[in-house]
């Protein structure tokens, strides 16, 4: 893990740094099992001036990427949503967010994208209960935007002892991360 994140940080303080940021939060949206906070963290910790335009291209990233979780399960998802579906073991997160959505979709779009549940399972499932794509667009953007703005910002304010905590204390949020990360696919998959 330690050289996992040694090599995240390097990564962070590359000219290509916006860019990797951008396409790991697209394909989290609709398929990768890590959240782009990883790298968000990293680079608002590297560069702390520029957390807004971090937070944004990251923002950016994931609502590009709802849209391809949404056509994958609007239009393929006998095919491609399956398959993921499958992989993560999400079957009965499928029948819970489409009761969710029947409930209230902005809602269960937004909650998903501000917390720390595979938002891909969200994604796939607004487009195979066919939600109103604008439902997902607005929840999204609030959602996502707030949740990465909220971490920048925090780094930009709070970003020398926050930094100095992860780096003594790396193992600690290590694993409370993994937690978080299978806790929420748990919770999908229990509902």
């Amino acid at each position: 893990m330690r050289r996992l994140y040694n090599w995240t940080v390097k990564w962070a303080d590359s000219s290509y740094a916006h860019y990797a940021l951008f396409i790991i939060a697209f394909i989290e949206s609709s398929f990768f099992p890590i959240p782009p906070d990883v790298l968000l963290i990293a680079i608002s910790i590297v560069n702390p001036k520029k957390w807004w335009l971090s937070a944004l291209v990251c923002t950016l990233g994931s609502l590009c990427g709802s849209y391809l979780g949404y056509f994958i399960g609007w239009g393929l998802y006998q095919s491609v949503g399956k398959i993921i579906v499958d992989t993560y073991n999400l079957h009965n997160a499928v029948d819970f967010l489409g009761k969710k959505y029947l409930d209230n979709a902005f809602l269960t779009v937004f909650t998903a994208a501000f917390t720390p549940l595979p938002y891909k399972a969200i994604t796939i499932t607004a487009g195979l209960f066919k939600i109103p794509i604008w439902i997902l667009s607005i929840a999204s953007l609030i959602g996502r935007g707030a949740r990465f703005f909220l971490v920048a910002g925090a780094l930009r304010i709070f970003g020398k002892k926050i930094s100095l905590l992860i780096e003594k204390y790396f193992d600690i949020f290590s694993i409370i991360f993994v937690l978080l990360l299978v806790g929420g696919f748990i919770f999908l998959k229990r509902c």
